[in-house]
């Protein structure tokens, strides 16, 4: 469904055009997530939702994957205005 995006998303990580806002740093530093795992969720996970920020418009996907370590870690990313993909924000998921 977001094969192109999620191409797109792919090829900036892999070229190291790519920036991780304070607040994902700060949400990785307190759940033991490295910037190799962001890597991995964009690079081996998948988008399983497109959300619309109602203030900017801006289009933000949600991704699902696994860290190095094969636990599940979500990431919310965009594309920014300088076509740098920006990781919002990054997180454990439940296990179930």
């Amino acid at each position: 469904m977001f094969e192109r995006t999620l191409g797109r998303f792919r090829s900036l990580i892999r070229s190291g055009e790519y920036v991780l806002s304070i607040h994902a740093l700060e949400e990785m530093a307190e759940d033991s997530i490295l910037t190799e795992d962001a890597e991995n969720v964009i690079l081996a996970g998948s988008i399983v939702e497109r959300q619309v920020d109602r203030a900017t418009r801006e289009r933000k996907y949600v991704f699902l994957g696994r860290d190095l370590a094969g636990d599940p870690v979500g990431l919310v990313g965009k594309i920014g205005s300088a076509g740098k993909a920006v990781v919002i924000t990054v997180y454990r998921e439940e296990q179930s």
